[in-house]
């Protein structure tokens, strides 16, 4: 009896939670750390994704997603060496995406809301080449170089600003049942530890008088400072 009493009382309390959707949007600028920067020696840009259920003003938990490009070579071949007389774009790119949980706790105040998380997940790490049509770009085809996955934890935070609250507006002016239910302007910072990898960077493949293609490997931790700017919405 004690059993069944308890579980209709968790089932009562997560049902009346007032749980709503958030999600946002950024450009992103990748900072690389430690052995990953002497190695990368570069930055890195890109996009973030966030997605999530807010299940009060003070908590989240958030899933956040970015795709990172950290060097790009391109150079123009011919097609093939038994028709040598038409030419096309070869490009190469390195790129950087993680996937990652991250719980958020918000201290809300009218107009902004400062925000802590925490982050756990996955950097993948890979190198593609691709060819061109050199008139209008069309894809002809395309391979995977090299890739490598790791895990990945850190945490930061950032800073909503309030752009727009449905709720503030006259109930003669409200907006439809279907718009978002605030919009914020979001700033964040994210550092994140990442493990061990192996990945190519701008250089590392060669081509060697035979034509072989051979692969300049390096290996580091793949520590990440992130700093993203975008738009974040309350549904």
């Amino acid at each position: 009896m004690k059993n069944l009493l308890l579980i209709s009382i968790l089932i009562t309390a997560v049902t009346s939670m007032a749980v709503t959707g958030t999600g946002g949007f950024s450009l992103a600028l990748g900072l690389p750390q430690n052995e990953f920067q002497d190695n990368i020696d570069r930055l890195g840009f890109g996009v973030n994704f966030d997605f999530g259920a807010k299940f009060n003003p003070y908590f989240a938990l958030m899933g956040a997603f970015g795709l990172q490009g950290y060097g790009t070579e391109k150079r123009t071949e011919p097609f093939s060496t038994t028709i040598p007389d038409v030419f096309v774009e070869v490009t190469t790119n390195n790129n950087f995406l993680f996937f990652q949980l991250a719980p958020r706790i918000y201290a809300p105040f009218p107009f902004v809301t400062p925000y802590i998380e925490g982050r756990v997940g996955l950097n993948y790490l890979w190198t593609d080449t691709r060819i061109e049509n050199i008139r209008d770009d069309e894809e002809i085809a395309s391979s995977t170089n090299f890739d490598d996955v790791t895990h990945s934890y850190g945490g930061g935070g950032g800073l909503l600003i309030k752009a727009f609250d449905k709720s503030a507006k006259p109930k003669s002016k409200r907006e439809s049942e279907n718009s978002p239910n605030a919009v914020y302007i979001d700033i964040r910072a994210i550092y994140a530890m990442g493990g061990q990898a192996e990945y190519l960077k701008e250089g590392s493949i060669h081509r060697d008088s035979n034509g072989q293609v051979l692969y300049d490997v390096s290996q580091s931790r793949t520590n990440l400072l992130t700093i993203s700017a975008g738009v974040a919405v309350d549904f």
